[in-house]
């Protein structure tokens, strides 16, 4: 990638994570900003790609890159049992009419954004330990964390760009990329003070949880 280019990845053969400098302004970073959209922000995005070298694809390089299996039985099959549970929570959604995300193409990068949303929270709750938890605009730092995730994936999209993504793109579209991991959250759940059977709630039975 270019220094200028608007993008992140996790590179398995050389366990490292990459961020150019084209992705640390807004919506993604702004340092004039607080830090709980900082963290909704920018911070999830360094979640996902930590969580990449631990999905179902990063998981099977070694920490040195190498192509090993390096994992105990009872954990790899925990984390396919946990993993499926993904693949059925995304195959649900239907953006448009007859069409569903694919969860088999898009576990990867679904994995990666429900435990990059989980990572950057509890850098978040660490960051704002002992400090005041002031509003700013009438939301709590819990919430702006939450808003600050959302507002990096807004974006306009024709149905048949997102009728060839959905055969295509190992991504979800940009709408489940934040429902998906939201509904499967706790944090964001008490954050809002949302009541159990809304949309934007997955049953306790049916939340996923891998890392």
């Amino acid at each position: 990638m270019t220094p200028p280019t608007v993008n992140a990845y996790y590179n398995p053969k050389l366990n490292e994570i990459v961020f150019p400098a084209g992705i640390l302004e807004p919506p993604f970073f702004n340092p004039k900003a607080d830090d709980a959209i900082n963290y909704g922000g920018i911070g999830a995005v360094i979640g996902h790609e930590m969580t990449h070298g631990f999905d179902d694809q990063g998981r099977q390089y070694d920490e040195v890159g190498n192509l090993r299996d390096w994992w105990s039985p009872h954990s790899a099959a925990k984390f396919k049992e946990r993993s499926g549970a993904v693949v059925r929570q995304y195959s649900e959604y239907e953006p448009l009419p007859g069409l569903h995300v694919n969860g088999e193409l898009t576990l990867g990068e679904n994995i990666a954004d429900i435990g990059g949303v989980k990572v950057a929270y509890a850098a978040l709750q660490k960051a704002l330990a002992g400090k005041p938890q002031e509003k700013i605009d009438g939301f709590t730092p819990d919430q702006r964390f939450f808003l600050g995730y959302a507002q990096i994936w807004r974006s306009v999209q024709r149905d048949e760009d997102l009728k060839l993504r959905l055969n295509t793109d190992p991504h979800s579209p940009a709408r489940y990329r934040v429902n998906g991991p939201l509904q499967d959250s706790v944090d964001f759940q008490k954050a809002f003070n949302i009541p159990d059977g809304s949309p934007m709630v997955r049953p306790a039975d049916k939340r996923v949880n891998i890392w």
